[in-house]
Order: C-alpha cells, then structure tokens, then sequence
C-alpha cells in the first residue's frame, strides 16, 4: 500500500492508533519495558526511513513488531560485542521468537491484556498500578501524569522506575492469570481503571475539579478491557464511568466553580453516553453475576434517567445502596446510603445515620462527610450547628472548587 496525498501523514495515524499495541507485544518478546521502548521508537524511525518508498505494509503492526524486535537483537548483540561483561548475551537468549505472524491480530491483543494485569500486579501499591498504567497501557507522557496526579515529574518518574525494576526483580510473570487466579487479580485492574477515572472527574486536589484527559483515559481503559475481556462487571464498570461522566459539562460553571447535582442544568447531560451506560448496566445485572461497580453503575443511572431532581426515584436508590452495603460494606457507601434516605425520608433520618459515621465510624476526617452533615442542618434551620459542620468540611478540602462552594455555603448561613 503505497503512501498517498489523501493521508498526509500516514505514520503518525499509525503511531496514535497503534503503538501501545506493538509496545505490548515487544515487552512480550524482549521481556523488558526499557528496551521495549527503545525497540518501539526504532521501529518507528525505520519506518518513516523506508515507508514513503516502499509503501505501507498490509499489516502495519506485524510489521513493527518485527523491526522493533530485530532492531533490539541488533543492539544487544553490539553491546555484548563491546562489554563483554555485560548481561546483553543473556538477555539475547532470552528474547522469544513467536512475533505475531501478520494476521495473528488476537495474539496482538492478548498482549494488550497481559500488559494491563502486568501493570496492575497485585505486588506494587495502587499509586505505583496508576502511573504505570497511565504511562505503559496508555502511553501518557511522564509529564502529563504527573500534571493530572499533581506530583513533581522527577517523583513520579521515579515510582515507575521502581515499580518496573520491582516487576524485574521479582519476576513478576509478563501474562494473564489463571483462571483460579483471575476473579481477584480482575479486582485490582478494575479497582486501577475506577481510581484513574475519579481522579478525572474529581481531582482530589488542586485548582480544577476535572481532569478530563484521565477520565476519557480511564473510559478508553474499560472498553479496551471489555472487549478483550468480557463480564458482567467489567460491564458494570464502564456503565458506571460512562453514566458519571455523561454529566461533566453540567459539574462546573464556566469559571470552575462546582454545581451540585440537584441544580445542574440536565439538558448539558450526554445522553448518547446515558443510552450506552444504561444498555451495558441492565446486561450486566440480567446475567446474576453482578457485582459493586454494576449497583453503583444501576444508581447512576437512576439519577441520570430523572428528567429533574425531584423525579429523583429515591425509593430505588435507597434499594440499591442496601444490596450494595451487602456486597461491600464501607463508611463511604453507608454515607452515600444516609444522603438517600434523608431525600427519601426528611433530613432527621439521614442526620441519624450520618452522625455515628463521623463520631465513631472512622469518617472524622472526611470532608465530604462533614458537608452533608451540615447540608441536612442547614435543610432543618439548625444555622448555628451547619456553619460548625462546614467550618469543618472546610478546613479538610484540598480541591479548591469545593473550598470554594463551602465557602459559598458559609457565606448564604451568614447572610
């Protein structure tokens, strides 16, 4: 296939779309991140050198592949030329030989599915799964990670050093688990995917409230997964960021600032985005073997299915937060459960339940806590107790568009 006017610029096309494919398959042959990656940009080079004479390849992944995996041969065969001393012999004798023929595209993207569960290995902490991830799965920058996770770029490049020398060094095996061994290790990378997308819709810190790019990452992450990988909760889980994320345009005002769900305009809401989450949630509860994300995602999507706050079936929320509690016993979801029941039941009722959670059950420290307990007292006109509780959820916020709406909370009490 000859390179045409029609597509200026063919090998970038290729680059965007295919390259965390071809990265995941030469870590499987080469059996190192760090020459992977070397591999990968020497594919690359080679191919824009021979390319625009020879023409695109039928299979233009294989065919990287192949290059990238020949290239790091060479190399590691000069450097065992020239440091005698080195590892690169060994390392040579240990490349596999079985690239992907060029129509083997599932062997390709198996690969993939290793590389996620590699990333996502139960041994190295949830802050070292995420930016390895992000970086080996998605092929963010090292910069743009560390902007979104708002770190220095030298400290979180160095948690990826250390998290790929960890897998080195405890031969973390490069592939997909047993099947005995499979339900807890999907967990993790479900567990991996669900925080990359929070951080997104909910920065834990920092000037903005969303980070779009994460979420939209962590959205490409579930359906990668899902077709790789179908089940129910893999199903729950990408219903649950879609069905969150259909409504990111009506979370903020144009100046940042934080509109709480019951006053957002809900015409700014995705509906394409609603249809789809709503269609995989009721798939993934039809098949009985649902789990946490698929009841999160079913209570999303009663929100979402509301025309108006008011229309709100709290009944059926309050439903669902039971079988989830159930499920997954937290202080965060009987939270959750308690802001229901006072919509369904009057503020009292969940003021009863929200209280305890605070004083003994381990959510002192958490702000949002604090604000809805002050919500329920500013709805029952218990001023004086509100301002005490969002003083509170104040001096605990760390993003600054919920400082700023306590703030505004404050302010209304005062007034």
């Amino acid at each position: 296939m000859a390179v045409t006017e029609t597509d200026p610029n063919p090998l970038l096309n290729i680059y965007q779309r295919d390259s965390r494919r071809v990265f995941a398959t030469l870590v499987r042959l080469l059996g190192s991140f760090e020459v992977a990656e070397d591999a990968l940009h020497n594919a690359f080079i080679a191919a824009a050198e021979r390319w625009p004479h020879e023409g695109i390849p039928r299979n233009p992944v294989a065919w990287l592949v192949s290059a990238g995996r020949f290239k790091a041969i060479d190399q590691l065969r000069r450097q065992r030329f020239m440091t005698p001393w080195s590892d690169a012999a060994g390392q040579v004798e240990a490349i596999t030989d079985d690239a992907p023929a060029p129509d083997e595209r599932e062997s390709v993207e198996d690969d993939r599915l290793r590389l996620i569960f590699t990333c996502c290995h139960p041994s190295l902490s949830e802050e070292a799964c995420v930016a390895l991830t992000l970086r080996e799965v998605c092929g963010l920058t090292t910069e743009a990670i560390a902007s979104a996770c708002l770190q220095s770029p030298g400290t979180l490049a160095q948690r990826i050093v250390r998290a790929k020398a960890k897998i080195r060094d405890a031969g973390i095996p490069y592939q997909v688990p047993d099947t005995n061994e499979l339900a807890a290790r999907l967990t993790n990378v479900l567990r991996v995917i669900y925080l990359v997308f929070n951080e997104g819709y909910s920065a834990s810190s920092g000037e903005s409230l969303l980070k779009p790019d994460l979420s939209t990452e962590a959205i490409r992450l579930a359906r990668l997964l899902l077709s790789l990988l179908p089940g129910p909760e893999v199903q729950g889980l990408l219903a649950l960021l879609l069905l969150q994320n259909s409504r990111r345009s009506a979370r903020i005002t144009a100046s940042g600032d934080l509109i709480p769900l019951e006053e957002q305009n809900r015409s700014l809401w995705d509906r394409p985005s609603i249809a789809e989450g709503c269609d995989l949630v009721q798939q993934a509860l039809r098949s009985r073997r649902f789990g946490a994300y698929s009841l999160q995602a079913a209570i999303a999507a009663v929100h979402c299915e509301a025309r108006t706050s008011g229309e709100t079936d709290w009944e059926e929320i309050v439903g669902l937060y039971d079988a989830l509690l159930r499920l997954e016993p937290s202080p965060i979801i009987q939270l959750n459960r308690a802001a229901a029941l006072a919509m369904r039941d009057g503020p009292e009722a969940g003021l009863a339940l929200i209280e305890p959670l605070i004083d003994q059950g381990g959510l002192g420290r958490y702000h949002l806590a604090h604000a809805a307990r002050a919500d329920l007292l500013r709805r029952l006109d218990r001023l004086t107790e509100a301002k005490a509780g969002y003083e509170a959820a104040l001096a605990l916020a760390r993003q600054q568009p919920e400082q700023r709406f306590l703030k505004r909370r404050l302010t209304e009490i005062a007034g």
